[in-house]
């Protein structure tokens, strides 16, 4: 599969681009806690059994699952900011369908259409990539990842206090003002990235990957109800293997596949992937257990009686914890790397929940466990995102991305499965309305406590990367460094025209044996270029500017420094290479 860019060098991003695509990630956000304060209400508010309620909240899990790795894909291919907007834009018709009404059908198309925004995030971050300066990107990066938490965190008390005093459709209504807020915000400060994939849409590829992730994740959220030994419950796990392991061979054979199965089995992706997945479980065990804790009543013996909204407000720190987390995080990955951040915020989240064991007696503990764990999980979501930007070439960032914060959402998914039936089956029965017991709430903190081991564990197999690939973020100086570094080990020159005068603002796209972009540049006024290889070996360097016809020139690198001048021919000439 070749990669390559398009013709229009990229606008120069302001310094709103960042702070815009983090909005759109809390919007995101905003939309997946939308319903947690009526969530108990559902089945009386839409008049339907509480089995079929439950559709509110999965559909837009599997729609969000689906959307997600394709609308990244589809990005690279197309424009990963035309492909956000799209997301959202999704987003907002389906608010505004579920707004507009109190039946369940209705209901889950609306909520449906929101899961679509998914997609926001690894679109987000992958024009982070194409447009930022190296310097700035790992905050950057940071803050988007770290968005999906800080939304949440944020959107709890305000949704509670929506449900509590006004009619809960207007929740919906307000998500659709975020929502066009973010379109309006993206398309004023903005700008498209220049990146593309060559290739067209793997359709087939699309609808076996959907076929697939439905069948694996129905049973995950549907196993309660359903029974975990069910031959419905079983009968999809083994029809969700056989459909994904047939999509991974026709994936491998295809010469434009959805995702890059090669790329993806990377010890630097794949680790990076499986650890997302215990961060994910991790990251939704307090969401669950804490705001239930709280306002349990005091006449059980261990709850804590408070208010919805004060709930609400206790476990918000988790997600402004996340948000201020992203600057810490860009100092500490330019120190020591992605992979130690992604460790350190593990250990954290491992002390979070350990002490949170032992401090489930009063209101103000809960604030002190969400701090804590809002500081972990900050730390390790923000590391994901730059371990695999700095994995794959930058014409895949949407896809890989995509299926990282694919990752994410199935430990999510698991953990409300696990947690769920953990509840269920230790809640004690009171007036035949079942309690949740402070000995479940003890279990599942135990189990978020294995999730992040089991994490570690995986952090702990990711390669170390080199000096010279590591993303730095915290100063000037580090980002000169970074640029001495990689002259020592790339391809430098000059692109001239025909009479032997530089030309500036030429695309200069460095491609591999296989046919795939590993890098790519603009030229300087005076001509010259830089480009770092990922390794030695034998590249085409391929430049092309307007007036210009394209030239390629095959060269190969042996581990040192080595200067290529390009000559661009007139439209009309032929240059050897």
């Amino acid at each position: 599969m070749t990669h390559t860019t398009n013709d229009q060098p990229a606008r120069r991003a302001g310094g709103a681009v960042v702070p815009v695509l983090a909005f759109a990630g809390i919007v995101v956000a905003v939309m997946q806690t939308l319903l947690v304060p009526v969530i108990k209400d559902l089945p009386q508010l839409l008049d339907t059994a509480p089995s079929n309620a439950t559709w509110v909240l999965t559909s837009t899990l599997l729609s969000g699952a689906v959307a997600t790795p394709i609308m990244g894909r589809l990005g690279d291919l197309y424009g990963k900011r035309r492909m956000l907007i799209v997301s959202i834009s999704l987003m907002v018709v389906g608010a505004l369908v579920s707004a507009l009404t109190s039946t369940l059908l209705p209901m889950i198309a609306g909520r449906t259409l929101q899961g679509f925004a998914m997609g926001a995030i690894p679109l987000g971050i992958g024009l982070m990539r194409d447009m930022l300066p190296r310097e700035k990107l790992g905050s950057a990066m940071a803050l988007m990842s770290s968005s999906i938490g800080v939304g949440g965190g944020l959107a709890l008390p305000l949704a509670a206090l929506v449900a509590q005093h006004a009619d809960w459709h207007a929740l919906f209504y307000g998500a659709a003002g975020l929502g066009v807020l973010s379109i309006a915000l993206t398309l004023l400060v903005v700008p498209e990235s220049p990146m593309r994939a060559e290739g067209s849409f793997d359709v087939l590829g699309a609808i076996g990957l959907s076929a697939g992730l439905v069948l694996f994740l129905l049973p995950i959220t549907k196993g309660s109800d359903w029974g975990w030994t069910s031959g419905t419950t079983l009968g999809m796990f083994g029809a969700a293997a056989v459909v994904l392991l047939l999509w991974g061979l026709f994936e491998l054979r295809s010469a434009a596949p959805l995702v890059d199965l090669r790329t993806t089995a990377r010890p630097a992706v794949l680790f990076t992937n499986l650890a997302s997945i215990m961060v994910g479980v991790s990251f939704y065990v307090v969401s669950l257990v804490l705001p239930q804790l709280l306002q349990l009543p005091k006449a059980t013996g261990y709850g804590l009686g408070q208010s919805m909204v004060v709930a609400g407000l206790l476990v918000a720190p988790l997600g402004l914890t996340m948000m201020v987390t992203a600057p810490v995080y860009a100092r500490l990955s330019a120190k020591y790397g992605p992979k130690v951040t992604l460790i350190l915020g593990m250990l954290i989240i491992a002390i979070g929940y350990g002490a949170g064991l032992g401090l489930m007696s009063a209101a103000w503990q809960s604030l002190v466990i969400s701090v804590v764990l809002g500081a972990g999980i900050g730390l390790a979501y923000s590391s994901l995102p730059a371990l695999i930007v700095g994995a794959v070439p930058a014409s895949e960032t949407g896809a890989a991305n995509g299926l990282n914060t694919l990752m994410r959402s199935i430990g999510t998914s698991v953990s409300s499965a696990v947690i769920g039936m953990v509840l269920a089956n230790t809640a004690q029965n009171v007036g035949g309305v079942a309690i949740p017991t402070m000995h479940g709430f003890r279990v599942s903190f135990l189990i978020a406590t294995g999730a992040v081991a089991i994490g570690l564990l995986m952090a702990l197999f990711l390669p170390k990367p080199d000096r010279a690939s590591r993303l730095r973020a915290s100063s000037e100086e580090e980002a000169a460094l970074e640029r001495a570094e990689q002259v020592l080990r790339g391809f430098r020159g000059r692109v001239l025209d025909a009479e032997g005068a530089p030309v500036a603002r030429a695309k200069v796209t460095l491609i591999d044996r296989r046919g795939r972009q590993a890098g790519a540049t603009l030229s300087e006024p005076d001509g010259s270029y830089l480009l770092a290889v990922p390794s030695e070996g034998a590249y085409v360097l391929a430049a092309r500017a307007s007036g210009f016809g394209p030239l390629a020139s095959a060269a190969t690198h042996s581990g040192e420094e080595l200067a290529v001048d390009v000559d661009l021919a007139l439209p009309g000439e032929s240059v050897s290479a």
